[in-house]
């Protein structure tokens, strides 16, 4: 199992509303995409933190977090929703099984 998460650099343009929508948005999008498993999202709670959003989600393999980010709901909430309010991001993959090497993730 692989557990991604994507942090982003939210833009100074964005409001609380936008962030708000930002996380309805990519709960909507992530429902869709049958690769996704226990997908969150979220803003952060610390005002001073460089990463103000986040989305993050388990994958069965490297092949399928690799499928996901092909998808077109995905990619249309890159393109209409992350490439708009956001800045940078971060993004990280771990195994999450025990004793798995993660090359064959």
């Amino acid at each position: 199992m692989v557990h991604y998460i994507a942090l982003f650099r939210v833009g100074k343009d964005t409001t609380e509303e936008d962030l708000e929508e930002m996380i309805r948005v990519s709960r909507t999008c992530f429902h869709r995409v049958n690769e996704a498993h226990n997908f969150r999202s979220g803003r952060s709670i610390d005002k001073k933190s460089e990463f103000g959003f986040f989305i993050s989600a388990d994958f069965e393999s490297r092949e399928k977090l690799a499928m996901f980010l092909e998808d077109p709901n995905y990619r249309r909430f890159d393109s209409e929703v992350i490439e708009v309010h956001t800045t940078a991001q971060v993004t990280h993959t771990f195994e999450t099984e025990p004793g798995k090497d993660p090359k064959y993730s």
